[in-house]
């Protein structure tokens, strides 16, 4: 049996595009090339009947290490807590007040994108600093 080696995580939301160029700020993605055939997304979506216009969005990582976000809309929103979240790690390696302060200048920045602090945690012998955050639609994220 063949390990898998790739991956992608897929975002429910309302307005797939919105959330995907957010999260391309937030982690330095680009938007993905249109399904083969087309020369832009806005090609594709002419090509789908006006119900499917602007269902689908892509990103991905320009280095290629990070796994394709893909985004597709559904009419329901977000009623319960995510079960599974992104750790954006900003603070690798960092400790103490030089962690917390770093976490807390992106913290700002994403801010400034729409995104929202759910609360900030703090060092508490066991566990370092980290801020848990919503994107532009709700859906949790922790800054790390």
């Amino acid at each position: 049996m063949a390990s898998v080696r790739e991956f992608q995580v897929t975002f429910d939301c309302a307005e797939p595009e919105r959330v995907a160029r957010f999260w391309c700020e937030v982690l330095g993605y680009v938007v993905a090339q249109p399904p083969k055939g087309f020369d832009s997304w806005s090609e594709f979506d002419r090509s789908l009947p006006a119900e499917r216009q602007g269902a689908w969005f892509a990103c991905v990582d320009p280095a290629g290490a990070g796994p394709r976000l893909f985004f597709q809309r559904v009419p329901e929103g977000r009623v319960v807590k995510n079960r599974v979240h992104l750790d954006v790690r900003v603070a690798t390696g960092l400790v103490g007040a030089e962690r917390l302060a770093a976490l807390q200048a992106e913290s700002t920045r994403l801010q400034a994108l729409g995104a929202t602090v759910v609360q900030v945690l703090l060092a508490d012998g066991e566990n370092e600093s980290c801020i848990p955050m919503q994107d532009i639609e709700g859906n949790e994220f922790c800054l790390d």
